[in-house]
């Protein structure tokens, strides 16, 4: 990528995006932020990730709905995007459907169909999940096994998963999607259960635990999430890639002792009944990640977790 590149990232105000846009921003490129802003979680967290990127006058940013935006404004002059923007969270997509919908799988739309008749030569980023595997106990889990996602959220997902594809195979788009396995750290979304444990912590609440905690995840840092991203427009068009952590543990053993190391503090943990949707174990297959992006993940769980417990400290002080 050139440092004359501009870079088009959706989602731009969210985790990931933000995370993606202040490593290209501080590596010279030209970023296009595009969100809606929706109040699924914290406005004033959003507008704080925002105001990282503002702080470069390369950054230009766009407050509009993928659904409504005028996409020769948003594509003018673009040589990358990176498709971030989506409504997350499992436990909300069984009553919001519309919702996801509306954000997952029609703005996708959209915006490929923009794409394919303004730009059809640019790289595209998706952005897609490890829920579209669902419950499955084929571990770990591989690109090329069936998906039988497990929530509302999972079919939104790998429905617009779906679709890349489809407009890589029928008219040439140039794209990869990326499952992302259970990113952590600063700037991690209040309704994940990193972000939610570790300010219980700092609150001297208990710690919201559903189930009986011998779930497991493939906890994923941020900064190896976006290293894969940064390298993802090299991999070999209509790719689909797992990217994971290495740090897989179940919730149990985070709880009892990974946190207390973490935080130098004791962990209190109240009991929830298990949710609708919740898978019982994820584990990424990082052969594709490995061949095509040249990608280890570097960035273990307790120093990110770290990462993340200094991070909310200082937010919410």
């Amino acid at each position: 990528m050139s440092l004359t590149e501009r870079v088009l990232i959706t989602g731009s105000a969210g985790f990931i995006g933000s995370s993606l846009g202040e490593r290209l921003l501080r590596e010279g490129k030209r970023v296009r932020g595009i969100d809606c802003l929706t109040d699924y979680y914290s406005i004033d967290q959003k507008k704080a990730n925002l105001a990282i990127l503002k702080h470069y006058p390369s950054f230009e940013f766009v407050e509009k709905d993928l659904n409504d935006v005028e996409m020769g404004d948003l594509l003018k002059g673009v040589d990358l995007v990176y498709h971030l923007a989506a409504q997350p969270g499992v436990r909300a997509s069984w009553d919001q459907f519309d919702t996801y919908v509306r954000h997952n799988i029609m703005a996708t739309s959209r915006l490929l169909a923009a794409l394919e008749v303004m730009c059809p030569h640019i790289p595209v980023v998706y952005a897609s999940s490890s829920s579209v595997y669902g419950n499955t106990k084929e571990i770990p889990f591989r690109e090329s096994q069936r998906c039988s996602p497990f929530s509302p959220y999972g079919v939104t997902k790998l429905a617009a998963e779906n679709l890349v594809s489809l407009y890589s195979t029928n008219y040439g788009l140039k794209t990869v999607s990326l499952r992302y396995f259970t990113v952590f750290g600063p700037r991690q979304r209040p309704d994940m259960a990193f972000h939610k444990f570790l300010l219980s912590v700092l609150k001297d609440k208990p710690v919201p635990l559903y189930g009986d905690g011998r779930q497991t995840r493939d906890f994923t840092f941020i900064s190896d999430v976006v290293e894969a991203c940064v390298r993802s427009p090299q991999a070999p068009s209509g790719s689909v890639i797992n990217v994971g952590g290495g740090s897989r543990c179940s919730l149990k053993d985070l709880l009892e002792h990974i946190l207390p190391r973490v935080t130098e503090r004791k962990i209190r943990i109240e009991v929830i009944s298990p949710q609708a949707g919740d898978v019982s174990d994820t584990l990424a297959d990082l052969e594709q990640a490995s061949k095509y992006l040249d990608y280890q993940p570097k960035v273990g769980l307790c120093e990110g977790l770290k990462e993340e417990w200094d991070w909310i400290c200082r937010f919410y002080h």
